[in-house]
């Protein structure tokens, strides 16, 4: 027997599926704790709760993690200092604080507009090493010549050591802004997913196995984990590719639109004859918009283990990701007690970060970059369950802002114990594995404030939960329909149903809570398939490895456009005389380098689906293009034969 073997780490739980790779069936799957921060433990305890003698002859170990999505979502991420080159017009947020706009940067043909200010980014580097962990640096049309971030990348490395993306790797289409965020994003996931990756390498090595170790991509295709560890970025919102791809397996539905619950955040995205949707305008995650090239979904930061807190009266889910109250109860001996004397705060200092269900605890992360008010919090606060009544006492009889503790969660440096919906299906009945009666004293606590007795609370958080689902559902499906209008819909008592017309499968946890609930205001074939709970850990292993190669092929001037064309790709800009050519390069070099890839995922090239998209602009009267977009794409699924190679 051959097997394999496929791990998802999500925010809440670590999963592992073992596959009989001689007729694709599910012969074992283990659920563990995702560990924080460091989630080694979760991924060895559910690797643990596989048979050992089955996992010797496991051939391939496939891995997808949902760590790279919660993060953004919950803006918890490394601090990462942004560099941006070229004329840019600043007029929207950035996502980080430390950045700097130099000169430099080319035209859409790829030539030099502006020399770039070498000395700019030294001083800068120079300036917030010791603040941030890594870089990102995008200049102004390096998808026509990354040349200017090429050597920005090579400064920042000298000055600082850190790692550093650049925009180029990311994306090659137009939106130097979405580029630049993308590059922000990828570098803040840096030091995470390279840890993650690595951990997961070392423990499969222990266990005296050598398999083909592969990452799931964010557009539902596997990498193996030389070029993962190369490029890490690549595996970012692998999460929602995972339970996209292992609906459709688990389902046998090649179309479906899929709901996956997990701890932290709720994804909806569809799979058409089993290829999944991929998005045109790369993904928006935490509404961020991205360049990243991944299935087309829509992420809300709603989640089982989201934070559930009561302001004026009103009910609020997430975005925040907090330990469950029934959860830390088993966790920490101490805690019930803790809970049952915790006092309501006064109405002045309620919000998201103070309830009278919360507790805080040290993450085990260093603290880098902390103002004093943020020092003097931090080191109030304990490794285990500290009340806010303990946080007075050590501020010398002073509360800590709401503000500095929400600094100290986006750096990751506390995280939070609150209620959540998981809570209120302890309470509930319908999902029991931890303390219930911690779940039903802070159902007491939070329903004291909207007037709701436990039960009436638990049902309150249920309701608007599985609502919420429903709306994100057809959201997704009425695109330019504003959220908030879906919304309000699913509030009405009114005897009308949404009709969805393909099947929704749902994936996650406790989803099976959800499904009466969803079916009651849905018009739709509504399936939980069996292995659902594992559901992203099975699309791990059902993944393809797939290789996009983009070219843009476009004359070098307008005023003699048949003398010379220019060839831009991940490659840089190449240039012929004949338009033959140009063509002739790109179908070889795209043809190239998915051989190789293929070769380095440990995929056998000779086993590779090779097809060639090109889309052209021709003028009227034009004997040649105007512009032509050329995708190379390679789709490889059998691995290298080491016995015959």
């Amino acid at each position: 027997m051959v097997y394999s073997l496929g791990i998802d780490a999500g925010g809440t739980y670590t999963d592992a599926v073992l596959l009989n790779d001689d007729d694709n069936t599910i012969v074992a799957t283990n659920k563990a704790l995702t560990s924080y921060p460091d989630p080694i433990e979760g991924i060895k305890n559910a690797i643990n709760g596989i048979d050992p003698n089955l996992l010797k002859d496991v051939r391939i170990v496939s891995v997808s993690t949902t760590l790279s999505t919660n993060t953004i979502l919950e803006g918890t991420g490394f601090p990462v200092a942004l560099i941006l080159i070229g004329n840019y017009d600043i007029k929207q947020e950035l996502p980080t604080p430390y950045y700097v706009k130099v000169a430099g940067g080319h035209n859409h043909n790829g030539v030099e507009q502006e020399a770039l200010d070498e000395a700019g980014i030294r001083k800068f580097a120079g300036e917030v090493k010791d603040k941030v962990s890594a870089f990102a640096i995008s200049s102004f049309f390096s998808i026509r010549n990354p040349e200017h971030e090429e050597k920005a990348k090579e400064i920042v490395r000298e000055v600082t050591g850190h790692p550093v993306v650049c925009a180029h790797e990311l994306s090659l289409d137009l939106g130097a802004f979405e580029r630049a965020t993308t590059a922000f994003f990828n570098a803040q996931l840096l030091p995470i997913t390279e840890k993650f990756m690595e951990t997961v390498e070392k423990d499969i090595k222990s266990r005296g196995i050598s398999p083909k170790i592969f990452m799931l991509k964010c557009d539902g295709s596997v990498i193996g984990i030389k070029s993962a560890l190369e490029k890490p970025i690549e595996s970012v919102f692998s999460g929602p590719a995972g339970s996209l791809v292992g609906a459709s397996f688990l389902s046998g539905k090649d179309t479906c639109a899929v709901i996956d619950v997990g701890g932290t955040s709720t994804d909806i995205s569809v799979i058409q004859n089993g290829v999944p949707e991929i998005s045109d305008e790369g993904a928006v995650v935490g509404g961020w918009k991205t360049r990243v090239k991944a299935i087309k979904m829509e992420t809300s930061a709603m989640g089982g283990d989201s934070h559930v807190w009561v302001k004026d009266g009103k009910i609020n889910i997430g975005p925040r990701r907090v330990i469950p109250l029934s959860r830390a109860a088993e966790l920490f001996p101490d805690f019930l007690e803790m809970l049952k004397i915790n006092p309501m705060p006064a109405n002045t200092l309620i919000s998201n970060n103070i309830q009278p269900t919360t507790f805080y605890m040290k993450s085990g992360y260093k603290p880098i970059g902390l103002t004093d008010l943020e020092k003097s919090v931090f080191d109030a606060v304990s490794d285990e369950p500290t009340s806010l009544r303990e946080l007075r006492s050590r501020l010398n009889n002073r509360y800590p802002s709401s503000k500095v503790l929400d600094k100290l969660i986006q750096k990751r440096l506390i995280q939070t114990i609150g209620f959540t919906p998981t809570d209120a299906l302890h309470i509930l009945g319908d999902y029991t594995e931890n303390n219930i009666e911690a779940a039903e004293i802070g159902a007491s606590l939070l329903g004291k404030m909207c007037k709701l007795d436990p039960k009436g609370f638990a049902l309150s958080v249920k309701q608007q939960f599985t609502r919420n689902m429903a709306s994100h559902l057809v959201s997704f499906f009425l695109e330019g329909v504003p959220k908030e209008e879906v919304r309000k819909i699913f509030d009405l008592d009114v005897p009308v149903k949404f009709k969805v017309g393909i099947p929704v499968v749902l994936i996650g946890g406790p989803v099976v809570a959800y499904k009466e609930g969803l079916e009651e205001i849905l018009d739709a074939e509504i399936i939980l398939p069996e292995y659902s709970s594992v559901g992203n850990a099975a699309g791990a292993l059902a993944a393809k490895g797939v290789r996009r190669v983009d070219f843009l092929i476009k004359p070098a001037s307008m005023a003699a456009p048949d003398w010379e064309y220019y060839v831009f790709s991940e490659l840089g800009r190449v240039s012929f005389h004949e338009y033959s050519d140009a063509m002739r390069y790109a179908k070889e070099t795209g043809e190239s380098l998915i051989m190789q890839y293929m070769k380095d995922a440990g995929l056998d090239p000779d086993h590779v689906d090779i097809d060639v998209i090109k889309e052209e602009i021709v003028p009227d009267g034009w004997d040649f293009p105007l512009q032509t977009h050329l995708r190379v794409i390679g789709v490889g699924s059998r691995l290298i034969d080491e016995d015959s190679a």
